[in-house]
């Protein structure tokens, strides 16, 4: 898979039922959290708290806040500071945020209004992060984003959990929908509405498996990645881009952008 292709995902569209977003959300949220997917991505984030001094991370297209609490845990331990997330999204999902928060003891946190993330307001500080959601936008509204980043001197990190294979598409196929159907009643904060819409109604496995199968066709390679950069305005920035990870689920594709020194970081 060394091209992309953008298709429709049921979850950008607006009139999508926000009960069956939230359900397919959760069950991505429950998965990566188990997996602990973002593992391999560590360094990365790593490297841009420690290069901009930074303790905070804005995390934008938050979705269900998949993973995020083990990696703000490890992070504070690499780091010897407590790192602190603020969850964001244009739909955002109140109940696993709050879920999420109470679990950390107020070090996420969240904005409970809808956040664009091609403007973000100034007002929101810290390292920048998106997490298995660049994928959902065309190539003018990922460099858009991009560049918002840019313009405000915030550095950026964006992580794909996937290795964009045939071979995960084919697990996506077989596989999940038996986990699917395994899993749900583990799934927390509980919901009477996502056991209607797996077992009696199944709309969410449906949704889940027709966008898994979008997004892994619409993920950007690395070589994608570097392109985009390479069309930004962006003076005195350092990008990197490539793969990390083996493994089972553990295989991400990453782009991170920070202010080199003659600018300073938001």
């Amino acid at each position: 898979m060394k091209t992309r292709l953008q298709l429709c995902e049921l979850e950008d569209l607006p009139w999508f039922p926000q009960a069956i977003r939230e359900g397919m959300q959760d069950f991505l949220r429950f998965m990566i959290t188990r997996l602990n997917t973002y593992e391999p991505a560590l360094p990365q984030l790593q490297q841009l708290l420690e290069h901009t001094q930074q303790r905070h991370i804005t995390d934008l297209c938050s979705g269900a806040g998949g993973g995020i609490a083990p990696l703000r845990q490890e992070l504070s331990k690499r780091i010897g500071a407590s790192v602190q997330v603020t969850l964001t999204d244009l739909y955002p999902n109140v109940e696993a945020y709050e879920y999420l928060r109470k679990g950390s003891s107020g070090t996420i946190s969240f904005i409970p209004e809808p956040v664009d993330c091609t403007a973000v307001p100034a007002s929101m500080r810290g390292v920048r992060t998106i997490f298995s959601s660049f994928h959902h936008f065309p190539p003018p509204v990922a460099k858009a984003i991009l560049q918002d980043a840019v313009d405000k001197r915030a550095a950026i990190g964006v992580f794909e959990g996937a290795k964009k294979s045939w071979g995960e598409m084919l697990l996506l196929w077989l596989l999940f929908p038996v986990v699917i159907l395994l899993v749900t009643p583990f799934i927390r904060p509980f919901k009477l509405s996502r056991l209607f819409f797996t077992y009696i109604i199944p709309l969410i496995p449906l949704g889940i498996i027709w966008d898994g199968t979008v997004s892994l066709l619409r993920i950007y390679p690395p070589k994608l990645l570097e392109r985009m950069v390479e069309q930004l305005q962006a003076p005195h920035y350092t990008w990197q881009t490539g793969r990390t990870g083996s493994g089972l689920g553990k295989h991400v594709i990453y782009l991170i952008g920070y202010p080199t020194a003659q600018g300073t970081s938001s």
